[in-house]
């Protein structure tokens, strides 16, 4: 499933019109994305969480010329699967 998919999922579902489907499916998205830049946790109760990890500086190498060099201090999203979703995936066969 793709955003065009939950789009087209919402719009059949609720009384929504397609083009107000689109603005809520990039409404969440955007304040997702939002929360993650501000250093937020994002949870969504029985599917998953999102959270941001903070990585130090450090001197890494070049794996084709063996040079030394400095890697800078980043921050990466990271997604943690829910309970709930982890036995419903498992419980389909």
């Amino acid at each position: 499933m793709n955003k065009a998919d939950l789009i087209i999922a919402l719009n059949n579902e609720t009384d929504l019109t397609k083009s107000e489907a689109e603005a809520v499916v990039k409404l969440f998205f955007n304040e997702m994305s939002n929360a993650l830049a501000n250093g937020d946790r994002v949870e969504v109760r029985g599917l998953c969480s999102f959270y941001v990890k903070q990585y130090k500086a450090y001197t890494g190498r070049n794996p084709k010329t063996g040079e030394l060099t400095q890697v800078k201090s980043k921050k990466l999203p990271f997604f943690k699967c829910g309970k709930e979703l982890k036995e419903r995936v498992d419980n389909q066969n």
